[in-house]
């Protein structure tokens, strides 16, 4: 078993609150994702988990065992950072063969090579296992960067962002690979990223973080379809959500203070008239950038509409989301 529970962690620098009381439970076999701005606490939460930082309070456990006082090497995680770390004197293979030499694990050279073989494969670098790390590209390191923690099969796979340097059709393959592997493996893993189609196709499990404190924790379904607050919608969803007054349609619930739209809760043929800004064509789907009572809103459309800038389009709200004037969700 390898469920991460973090119990009432905080985690303070000088007079900075890096972790306020964050308490959450990342369950065995899960893929979880963490969504935050920069300073929300993702890169430390992995830190105190991997054992490279201690938590000033609260407890860390993993498979039930208490982390407290062990070592990184003794917690059976793989980190991935967001920076690629590797041996600058050693070949791609030679880097890749290095976490399966430890004494530790005691790995034979026959299921060295067979691991190394796979994990090349998968990253697309098998062409490069005998080049030195210093030839290769920066996409290039930090693949192997993420083989070196794919080889060891840990009980806990940790990676902040590591797809944040690669192209786009690269990111697209390995998401698909990196989510088939987690899940034929059965292992844990606790992600960051600022990628919310990641966070989308990749994680059974998001935790939304905000200056240090668990803000939403659920699937990306539940947080996208029931948020909490404007910002836990406005981590997933692209386009973002739309978010305007209350009144802005009309009537509006006691309390209300915002209306939220995403582009699908907009519907378009009746309601009141709207002013086509701007229209982009995705292919599959079409984006209507519209102005309605001076206000911008974004939606989407049939991929083969014929509306241009200048257009009017009627509108009207279909099941919005309303939020009090801190922002939280009123149901």
């Amino acid at each position: 078993m390898a469920e991460i529970a973090l119990a009432n962690i905080t985690k303070r620098f000088g007079s900075d609150t890096a972790l306020d009381d964050l308490t959450m439970t990342v369950p065995n076999g899960a893929f979880v994702v963490l969504l935050g701005p920069t300073g929300a606490g993702k890169t430390t939460t992995l830190r105190m988990v991997s054992g490279l930082d201690a938590p000033d309070q609260g407890r860390i456990s993993i498979g039930g065992r208490d982390m407290a006082g062990l070592t990184p090497a003794q917690r059976d995680v793989a980190m991935v950072f967001q920076q690629y770390s590797l041996y600058p004197h050693l070949t791609v293979r030679e880097n890749l063969e290095f976490p399966l030499k430890s004494p530790i694990l005691r790995t034979p050279k026959s299921e060295i090579a067979r691991k190394v073989g796979e994990v090349a494969e998968i990253l697309q670098i098998s062409h490069k296992l005998d080049n030195k790390a210093t030839a290769l590209s920066g996409g290039e390191m930090q693949r192997v960067s993420i083989g070196r923690a794919l080889v060891r099969n840990p009980a806990v796979y940790l990676m902040d962002e590591p797809l944040s340097s690669l192209d786009a059709k690269l990111r697209s393959d390995l998401r698909i690979e990196l989510k088939s592997i987690q899940a034929n493996s059965g292992a844990t893993l606790l992600y960051v990223t600022h990628d919310q189609i990641e966070a989308m196709t990749m994680a059974t499990h998001v935790g939304v973080l905000d200056k240090g404190r668990l803000v939403q924790f659920g699937t990306p379904r539940e947080i996208y379809e029931d948020p909490v607050s404007i910002y836990a919608a406005s981590r997933l969803g692209q386009p973002r959500i739309n978010i305007l007054p209350a009144d802005v349609f009309g009537a509006a619930p006691a309390g209300a203070a915002w209306i939220g739209l995403r582009p699908e809760q907009i519907a378009q043929g009746q309601g009141q008239d709207s002013f086509v800004n701007r229209v982009e064509h995705l292919g599959d789907q079409t984006r209507l950038h519209l102005s309605f009572r001076d206000r911008d809103l974004i939606t989407v459309t049939d991929p083969h509409t014929t509306l241009t800038r200048g257009d009017v389009v009627r509108i009207q709200p279909r099941n919005p989301f309303y939020f009090d004037a801190d922002g939280a969700r009123l149901v």
